[in-house]
């Protein structure tokens, strides 16, 4: 049997590609070499990749043997994946945030994801362009932009300029079919931000459910990698091959009775039969008509389908504020912990390094300033006062937040408009978020004119920490619903 693997790869899932692979009518060397030359052909109107793996092929043509031989790994055995320039990885690719002042760093250790990855059979296609330091870098800084890498341009426009969150590289290579998947990271909408703007399932796992160990930082409460994919089933066999616990990162001890490394079988579209979901009304009330439209017909699936919805629900902090002291804080500590193990030819090792570096490099550097690293670095907590900002936060979102209205309405789970507003409760209290395709708006994204244009809207669903079963169940049943995923056109 032959295929024409250009047009077969476009929307194959990771069940396709493996058993095509099994059968012996591909191989993972032509997988990379497929996605290799789309990534060629297209990306020159994307920007999304910003590095190439030199050794992609190489490692490809090992496991395909290895696959004959032995038999495969698993899912992602011979599966091409594509990483977020802030995720370390021990080989001929660089690590740098998206800054030029990293644009020489090689890790000298695989992050614990990509060590995950590669024991799973995945190949590491390549880093793709991110928000330059995950977007804590500049309040002006347009999302997307890296003095390394340019902006990523949302391939729906075509040559659409406007993305969310600072994973905007690897959602737009995964929305243009340049991989088969990619791992992002999150802070607050990082994943799930982009995710709903090109069309894709997007996860954000409760904060110790994967590592961050080797993951460029912004906040130790709220970082966390995560998978984006085209499919529920894709995100979730990916997350199972991440999870684990990790001494280097305290955070994951908490996930040990917790975390699975098969997410699959939760994809059960039956349970939004018996599902009870909230509808907090206060993140909807900014939306315009098109994208309350979207989100008033997800309702209506879900009771179609069986759930019952809660119709409004109010979560009692929705007006508090978080201080940025705090994240500004951590994100000071982290970074300077990060760059202190940087390799010495590198010309930065502190956050203060960093901020000069880019003043005498101005040119290349500051097209948007660097306004959030000043105040980072000018940021002046003592310990314990962090702890105290930060157990105060904590405690009000505890008491009067998640956990309190899915308690106080028997719910599994709340369904939110799929930007950036309804995730900052979830983000600081480092609970799980999923965003699944929604439909589409005729004023979704602006195109390179500054016009709108018809652009992807997603739904995201959020619950308690460690419910990404339940939230994969649900967004599971809400995807078979409505098949609302449609690729690109990028002739």
């Amino acid at each position: 049997m032959k295929i024409k693997i250009q047009e077969w790869i476009i929307e194959a899932d990771i069940a396709k590609l493996q058993a095509a692979m099994e059968a012996g009518v591909v191989s993972s060397e032509d997988l990379v070499v497929a996605y290799l030359e789309r990534i060629h052909k297209y990306d020159i109107d994307i920007n999304a990749i910003l590095e190439i793996n030199p050794e992609a092929k190489d490692i490809a043509r090992a496991l395909d043997i290895e696959r004959k031989e032995q038999g495969s790994r698993g899912s992602l055995h011979g599966i091409p994946i594509l990483l977020k320039d802030n995720i370390d990885t021990a080989d001929k690719m660089h690590t740098s945030a998206g800054s030029v002042a990293l644009a020489g760093s090689f890790a000298a250790k695989d992050s614990f994801v990509a060590a995950k990855l590669r024991s799973a059979g995945a190949v590491l296609l390549g880093k793709a362009n991110m928000s330059e330091w995950s977007n804590f870098m500049s309040s002006s800084m347009p999302a997307g932009y890296s003095s390394r890498g340019g902006l990523v341009l949302n391939p729906y426009g075509p040559g659409s300029v406007f993305v969310s969150g600072s994973s905007s590289g690897p959602a737009a290579a995964i929305a243009a079919n340049l991989a088969a998947a990619s791992i992002g990271t999150e802070t607050a909408g990082s994943i799930v931000g982009p995710a709903c703007q090109h069309a894709l399932v997007g996860i954000k796992p409760t904060v110790g459910l994967v590592s961050r160990t080797g993951v460029i930082p912004i906040s130790v409460s709220q970082d966390t990698p995560g998978p984006i994919a085209k499919t529920v089933t894709d995100a979730a066999i990916i997350l199972g091959a991440l999870t684990g616990v990790d001494g280097k990162d305290e955070a994951t001890l908490s996930s040990e009775k917790h975390a699975f490394t098969d997410y699959t079988p939760f994809l059960d579209k039956s349970f939004i039969r018996q599902a009870r979901i909230g509808v907090p009304r206060h993140y909807y009330n900014h939306l315009d008509a098109e994208r309350l439209s979207i989100m008033e017909a997800a309702i209506q699936t879900l009771k179609n389908e069986g759930a019952t919805i809660i119709d409004p629900v109010t979560l009692y902090v929705e007006q508090q504020n978080w201080n940025n002291d705090v994240i500004c804080y951590e994100f000071k500590k982290g970074l300077n912990a990060y760059l202190s193990g940087v390799d010495h030819s590198v010309p930065i090792h502190s956050l203060q390094e960093l901020i000069a570096y880019n003043e005498i490099h101005a040119e290349i550097a500051l097209q948007y300033g660097q306004d959030t690293l000043t105040r980072s670095e000018e940021v002046n907590l003592t310990e314990e006062e962090y702890q105290q900002k930060k157990q105060e936060y904590r405690k009000l979102a505890l008491e009067q937040g998640i956990d309190y209205v899915l308690e106080q309405y028997s719910l599994d789970a709340l369904l939110l408009p799929g930007d950036v507003d309804g995730m900052y409760i979830a983000a600081r209290l480092g609970y799980p978020l999923i965003t699944v395709p929604a439909g589409y708006v005729d004023q979704g994204i602006i195109d390179a004119d500054g016009d709108p244009t018809r652009g992807p809207f997603g739904v995201v669903f959020s619950g308690k920490a460690y419910s990404e079963p339940t939230l994969l169940s649900i967004a599971y049943g809400f995807e078979q619903a409505t098949q609302h995923r449609v690729p690109p056109q990028l002739e």
